[in-house]
């Protein structure tokens, strides 16, 4: 089937385009508005993008009256933002910090999330999270309904058990980060795993000849 999609309606390009684009990971954003208010909440349109410079990529969609949610409004306002990565054992407070909450709520305390000061921004960090990254502003796109924001990671944090500090080997699987997957509520564990070695033209190119 195919779909020409100037000619599909936004929420239909939603549900075709994120059920089939997975597993996405999550990044837990923590931000803090200008009053000083915080907030938590997570995203799947992320990824990273670069290490030269170290880039990462939100895209947070608006609400349906058009206003930017929190997270966007704040990242905007303060250039400011961590990027939390999630732990199955955080699965429950991440989906909480979900709940369609007015700009004062607090997610965070409301989720009993402990966190850590970050390093050189203001937003915190979650003190569970395996990762956290912070991040200042690089770029930002309004398209259409979505902000992109793109953000220069400025510190990177990784809990001492998931790293070899001299050979800076991270395990990743230990971790136990979750996905987002198709329609709501899905996600997915990093549990079922296989590996494939990269090729190079030169064992191609020889196995061909030897073949």
């Amino acid at each position: 089937m195919e779909f020409d999609f100037s000619n599909v309606p936004g929420p239909d390009r939603y549900k075709l385009m994120s059920s089939s684009i997975t597993p996405r990971p999550i990044a837990w954003v923590t931000t803090v508005s200008g009053t000083g208010v915080r907030n938590a909440a997570p995203y799947s349109f992320f990824n990273m993008m670069s290490a030269e410079p170290p880039l990462i990529v939100l895209g947070m969609m608006r609400r349906p009256d058009g206003s930017h949610k929190d997270s966007a409004a704040n990242i905007l306002e303060t250039e400011e933002f961590v990027v939390n990565l999630v732990s199955a054992a955080d699965s429950a407070a991440m989906n909480f910090t979900c709940i369609d909450a007015p700009p004062e709520f607090d997610e965070l305390e409301a989720a009993g999330l402990e966190t850590l000061a970050s390093t050189q921004i203001a937003p915190p960090r979650i003190a569970t999270a395996p990762v956290a990254m912070e991040c200042r502003l690089y770029q930002s796109i309004e398209a259409g309904q979505t902000t992109i924001a793109l953000g220069e990671v400025l510190r990177f944090h990784i809990a001492d058990t998931f790293i070899d500090a001299e050979k800076l080997h991270v395990d990743t699987l230990e971790m136990g980060l979750i996905a987002r997957v198709h329609g709501a509520g899905w996600y997915a564990r990093t549990t079922d795993l296989f590996q494939m070695t990269r090729p190079t033209y030169a064992k191609w190119a020889a196995d061909k000849i030897s073949g």
